[in-house]
């Protein structure tokens, strides 16, 4: 891809009939582009695009290279390209237009030597953190799985801090006093009422992961068994240690469903893994005091494990927008693309996701596919998919929410072109559906849909270790068990925005950074990060999000 950069606007592709502007630029703003001047016939807000030239009803839009919309209404040279005035349309693709695709692997020399301190496991994968997960097998267990981790994270050391419950008790002693009016700013919270890390109880331990959610029972069995493969996933992700499993004993995701997952995805599984039916164990006082005196017992025991010196190829990311602007497609996206390719120059793995942001792009991604059959493979998902959407009435079309639109992705076509920035430009290597493993090195496409925490619950299930999360609007999604690394893709979002956003891709606009220049930095900011030598936003607010994604109905 050919990027020419102006102060105020910038053409994407060469082929482009757009450009995207940098900043607000008012009706009448001469613009100097390719030879030409002509003015804005409309104001033109910061991420948004106005024409290259004259459009007629029914002319292609094309950005990053490809069709990305048609006019729906006469659009003039520097006029602000709408929703009023651009419909959503994509390049047909095919098997049968594979074509040849070559790339050139970035240099690596600085990286090939380069371990982080992660956590080997037997499989031969290393664990970014070492964590000891409590998951219910159905809903009805929820509220059992709360007070373990009441009980536990409190006493340990792990339980987040009390902040808003201070805020509450300073209200409630002023509401008492008769004094509420007066009270105005409530303390923020500081770095200080975070819990220690590492734990001085087990500082070889970075957390106690619980889970819960709203299936397991009452639904499909393709719904069953998705969370089962889930669980799974989550099992044999490098970053845990030990289970600690809850049933009641009657729902429909058993024990031996979860089993027969585990074995699916590693045969030798010998991770420990603790079982407790309530209607076996009778009283809730025996079923929880026997789990927390086991689940104790098994966190001493990971604790014997320590940090050790791995290969960076041992890294699994998982790349993942959400919250996206007019910027994610030319500052974040493309960081997390080249820190993706020399992610595989180096032998590591990459998991590139939600398909319905693939749309319009799916050639191109075809090409890349280095074996035939991942190319048949990811063209039957992404058909199987939209004819699901379509089933209900939906399209991948509707992918763009008010916000997106808002900053400037005016159609799917767009935010999706964007959104492959993610992938870099190497080979794919594997095409997954939703929790399968990655077999290989290298690029993977993960079938999961574009919703943050349905993706974010998929890549972990798919053996992430991290996750790079880029946001132009800003999003506290985080992940139980991988850390979820929040990038923005602008400058203002990260300083208005500091609780939640990790890393700030903002100077690649301003121009102060190449794409390269961010995407080494980040990469240096995920070694230490895989180290433990610091903890992500959403680690240290605890967002464990999780959310399964569920194709069936309720029964």
């Amino acid at each position: 891809m050919t990027t020419r950069t102006i102060h105020a606007y910038l053409q994407i592709h060469p082929s482009d009939n757009v450009l995207v502007a940098l900043q607000d630029l008012p009706k009448g703003r001469t613009i100097d582009f390719g030879g030409q001047q002509f003015e804005l016939t409309t104001n033109v807000q910061a991420k948004h695009k106005f024409s290259l030239e004259d459009l007629a009803s029914g002319d292609e839009v094309m950005m990053y290279g490809v069709l990305v919309g048609r006019a729906t209404q006469p659009i003039a040279k520097g006029e602000a390209i709408a929703t009023y005035n651009l419909l959503h349309e994509a390049e047909e693709y095919s098997i049968d237009k594979l074509q040849p695709y070559h790339w050139t692997a970035p240099n690596v020399d600085h990286w090939k030597d380069r371990t982080f301190l992660g956590y080997p496991r037997k499989d031969g994968r290393a664990g970014t953190r070492n964590y000891w997960l409590v998951i219910p097998l159905v809903f009805c267990e929820n509220r059992n799985i709360l007070i373990m981790k009441d009980a536990l994270e409190r006493e340990l050391g792990f339980a987040q801090p009390e902040k808003y419950r201070d805020q509450v008790r300073l209200l409630l002693e002023a509401f008492k006093s008769g004094s509420l009016a007066e009270v105005q700013d409530l303390e923020a919270a500081t770095d200080a009422s975070l819990p220690a890390h590492p734990s001085p109880i087990l500082p070889n331990v970075d957390g106690i992961k619980f889970l819960t959610h709203e299936m397991g029972c009452g639904g499909t069995n393709q719904d069953a068994q998705t969370l089962a493969a889930v669980f799974a996933g989550f099992c044999v992700n490098p970053n845990v240690a030990g289970v600690t499993v809850l049933s009641l004993g009657c729902q429909k995701t058993s024990l031996e469903d979860l089993q027969t997952e585990i074995k699916l995805r590693n045969p030798n599984f010998d991770k420990p893994l603790l079982y407790y039916d309530q209607q076996s164990y009778g009283t809730e006082h025996t079923l929880l005091s026997t789990a927390i005196r086991d689940t104790f017992k098994g966190l001493v025991e990971i604790n014997k494990i320590e940090r050790q010196p791995v290969p960076v190829s041992k890294l699994n990311i998982g790349l993942k927008c959400g919250g996206s602007d007019g910027f994610s497609g030319i500052s974040a996206n493309p960081a997390l693309g080249y820190l993706s390719d020399v992610m595989v120059a180096l032998g590591g793995q990459t998991l590139l996701a939600e398909f319905p942001e693939l749309c319009g792009v799916e050639q191109s991604l075809i090409d890349r596919c280095e074996r035939r059959e991942d190319a048949e493979k990811f063209v039957i998902l992404m058909q199987e998919y939209a004819a699901q959407a379509a089933a209900v009435g939906a399209g991948f079309d509707m992918n763009p929410s008010k916000g997106n639109i808002k900053d400037g992705l005016i159609t799917d076509a767009i935010k999706s072109a964007g959104a492959a920035k993610k992938g870099g430009n190497a080979p794919i290597t594997g095409v997954l559906s939703y929790t399968e493993q990655p077999a290989h090195p290298g690029l993977h496409l993960l079938c999961t849909p574009g919703n943050d925490v349905l993706a974010t619950t998929g890549m972990a299930a798919s053996g992430a270790n991290v996750i790079l999360f880029t946001t132009g609007l800003g999003t506290p999604t985080g992940n139980a068990i991988t850390p979820t690394v929040k990038i923005s893709t602008n400058t203002r979002l990260a300083e208005r925005m500091p609780d939640i956003i990790d890393f700030n891709s903002g100077p690649i606009i301003s121009g102060e950074e190449t794409i390269p220049e961010n995407g080494e930095a980040l990469l240096e900011w995920i070694v230490a990060l895989a180290s433990g030598k610091h903890r992500c936003k959403a680690e240290l607010l605890g967002q464990d999000d999780f959310i399964p994604w569920r194709r069936g109905v309720n029964l």
